[in-house]
């Protein structure tokens, strides 16, 4: 049967028989009707406060009980929400999970459970309209108290306090809006880093020694704004190449070994041995650079008439898992002067390319890295103000250009592409030499001088400095050391002006450090109310104070029992 129709039939069968179907009848004589006293449900725990019950008290429920009662419906989860699981029960009071506990006493009948069923209860005298006075824990209805409803405070009472499960449930949800707005707050934590090193006015005036410090802390402001503009500057200039032209000195050198006579530990036949090494000049650095990380690739060609023309080259290449070396060495039989060729292609980084002839002479560049290539280039059309004048992106090629790129007009974008056609790899360093095999002949080693480019040492000092972390945490422990100066003197300028007070006017100081105290008392503990009216015995002769302690005194046995079951792991009936 649909959830509505059971309700409407419950409806009806307690319309007819003034009870629940299921629950024995009540005799209207056991209800208090005249006097105040404490009703049946607080003397047990198995039962929930009966709505009709309340008509019986006075007709204005004061703040108080309806401060406790929020209370204790917070601590429970009892907040007016959503409809319930219609297969679920509705709860009754002490009961957090929300659903009849299994041989648990009922409700007597007479007093409709149901959450939506707000007919079945009466309207209270001097409630304001519109205010169900449901049963207690009834999450349908609505909770009185000046926190969940319009109802006006009593004067003199603070508003209610909240339960500790919302105040934890609240400090989560601005922990997680803090990580949200992460950076805004370390910034601002920086701000108030560099704030709490400088001396409040108050303590400058007292201490005038103060002010070098104050100098001190200026001059630190400056110096860190300093380094950290020169380290901006680094970072930025590490970012190109810093290069410098050195003299590498190229070694090529022969011997002759002749051949021996038959039965002599020696050589059968004559050969000889040629060997190419070099160094740079005037090598300042502790770590030498080996002779073959300055070229790509190193060709020696022999004559191909000696030793044919599978035998006459040898070739070296750079490869990724490459061994740099000191030098190269060749051997090869023979005993007659051999004519050899050198080919060596210097390794440059950033990769330098060799422009076409016609573009070399019109931008006065030969060889040179790409970037440097459209440095010239876009200076040449600038100076012959060739950028059209109405559409910018367009070049527009004079006689030359027009040669060259063959093209009357082309965008910057196509630049690259076009360029890429007129580029070609840098000529090799080619070297003649002649490997001789006369002993009497003195000039058998030659030394070659070519420039070659090496990283700047300012480079090496530079990531250095970048990436150093020697004096970090010394500054970091002083920085420390500074701020908890700053904040014990900030403390011992709080104490004297504490004995200062007390010293000027005794009496008048210990009546508002009570007060002080007083309030710290009632923040802390979470007390709300007001002092002056509770400690007159007129404010516990009030009307309201009999439900009120009902209430609370309900509240307070479910509170025990709950906490018996739990420790006995049993459900009590």
């Amino acid at each position: 049967m649909p959830y509505e129709a059971k309700v409407q039939r419950h409806r009806e069968e307690v319309t007819r028989t003034g009870r629940l179907p299921g629950f024995p009848a009540v005799k209207p004589e056991t209800r208090p009707a005249d006097r105040v006293c404490f009703p049946a449900f607080l003397t047990t725990t198995s039962r929930p406060p009966p709505s009709g019950a309340l008509n019986h008290f006075t007709p204005q429920l004061p703040s108080l009980f309806t401060h406790l009662w929020s209370r204790e419906m917070a601590s429970r989860g009892g907040f007016p929400g959503p409809q319930m699981n219609p297969g679920v029960n509705p709860m009754s009071v002490g009961h957090p999970a929300g659903m009849r506990m299994t041989g648990m006493q009922q409700a007597p009948a007479g007093f409709p459970r149901s959450m939506s069923g707000s007919a079945h209860y009466l309207q209270r005298q001097g409630m304001p309209p519109g205010r169900i006075g449901g049963p207690m824990g009834s999450m349908g209805s609505q909770l009185p108290g000046p926190s969940y409803g319009n109802m006006p405070m009593r004067p003199g009472m603070g508003p209610p306090s909240m339960d500790a499960s919302r105040k934890r449930f609240l400090h989560q949800h601005q922990q997680h809006q803090q990580e949200a707005l992460g950076g805004g707050h370390r910034r601002g934590a920086k701000r108030r880093k560099m704030a709490d090193k400088v001396l409040p006015q108050r303590i400058r005036d007292l201490v005038p020694e103060s002010q070098a410090y104050m100098d001190l802390l200026a001059f630190e402001r400056k110096l860190d704004q300093t380094i950290a503009r020169k380290r901006m500057e680094i970072q930025e200039a590490i970012k190109k190449p810093i290069m410098q032209k050195r003299k590498l000195r190229i070694y090529i050198s022969n011997t002759y070994t002749p051949s021996k006579p038959e039965g002599e530990e020696a050589e059968k036949v004559s050969s000889w041995e040629l060997r190419v090494e070099g160094k740079l000049l005037e090598e300042t650095g502790k770590q030498k650079r080996k002779f073959s990380s300055f070229f790509k690739s190193l060709v020696i060609e022999l004559e191909k008439e000696l030793y044919g023309p599978d035998n006459h080259l040898v070739e070296w290449h750079r490869m990724p898992t490459t061994q740099e070396t000191d030098g190269f060495q060749v051997k090869r039989p023979g005993d007659v002067n051999v004519k050899c060729t050198l080919l060596l292609m210097l390794d440059h980084q950033p990769p330098q390319y060799k422009l076409d002839p016609r573009l070399a002479r019109l931008l006065g560049v030969h060889t040179q890295t790409r970037a440097s290539i459209m440095q010239a280039l876009w200076l040449y059309i600038k100076n012959n103000k060739l950028q059209d004048g109405h559409e910018k992106e367009y070049i527009n090629c004079n006689r030359y250009f027009r040669q060259i790129f063959s093209c009357p007009r082309m965008r910057f974008a196509e630049i690259p592409m076009k360029l890429a056609g007129l580029l070609q790899h840098p000529d090799p360093i080619i070297i003649n030499h002649v490997i001789s095999v006369d002993p009497t002949d003195q000039k058998k080693t030659a030394c070659y001088d070519i420039d070659v480019e090496v990283d700047d040492p300012l480079k090496g000092q530079m990531n250095s400095f970048l990436s150093s972390t020697t004096n970090q945490q010394e500054i970091a422990s002083l920085e420390m050391k500074i701020h908890e100066t700053i904040e014990y003197i900030n403390q011992l300028k709080t104490e004297r002006d504490f004995m200062l007070s007390f010293s000027n006017n005794p009496q008048d100081f210990i009546k508002d450090w009570l007060k002080s105290q007083s309030r710290d008392l009632k923040v802390m503990t979470d007390v709300t109310g007001n002092p002056e009216e509770e400690r007159k015995t007129e404010f516990y002769e009030a009307p309201w104070v009999p439900e009120a302690v009902g209430r609370y005194v309900y509240s307070k046995v479910q509170q025990r029992r709950q906490e018996l079951e739990q420790v006995l792991g049993i459900r009590l009936t």
